[in-house]
């Protein structure tokens, strides 16, 4: 059974002066690029089966907004500690754990694991943007997993795409 993992990286952030890293809160521009993304999912047809996020502010802030946007229930959603600061095998080892029964799974974190993992489980080579960054604050990569969650490891996936909030279309 064909499986698929949308993988986000958190929204703008601030960087508020004698605010530790894990409690920065997003931005204006964070927040608005937040529900844009969810408008996208919307339009894709892409709504998570089930939603992992990071507890660190600005994860945990796009990941509300999001969810409230699509009008996820809290039934959906998840939270993980583990996955500020996580390396690619702390979210395999995560992604492991997600029910056979998921088809669709939104992990929310951030840079550089999201990336690092982006890059492990594709097949095929992804084009770096100029600047050398290829997932951007909000930026969602859909790909494809033709296994279980529990058999998810290097190069099992396809990106199907990578969206980020500047490429999108802006409503008039």
């Amino acid at each position: 059974m064909t499986r698929e993992l949308l993988l986000m990286r958190h929204a703008k952030s601030d960087w508020p002066p004698d605010v530790a890293d894990f409690n920065r809160p997003l931005t204006k521009r964070g927040r608005a690029d937040s529900q844009k993304m969810a408008d996208w999912l919307q339009a894709q047809q892409l709504l998570p089966e089930l939603v992992i996020a990071s507890t660190a502010a600005r994860a945990a802030e796009t990941c509300q907004l999001l969810c409230a946007r699509l009008e996820l229930p809290p039934t959906r959603l998840r939270w993980e500690p583990r996955i500020y600061e996580a390396t690619p095998t702390t979210l395999l080892t995560r992604l492991h754990t997600t029910p056979s029964s998921c088809r669709r799974l939104l992990l929310i974190g951030h840079n550089p694991g999201l990336e690092q993992l982006l890059l492990t489980l594709a097949q095929d080579q992804i084009a770096m943007r100029a600047d050398g960054k290829l997932m951007t604050t909000a930026a969602i990569a859909r790909i494809q997993l033709d296994c279980d969650w529990s058999e998810v490891r290097a190069k099992c996936g396809r990106l199907i795409t990578l969206v980020r909030p500047k490429e999108i279309e802006q409503d008039s």
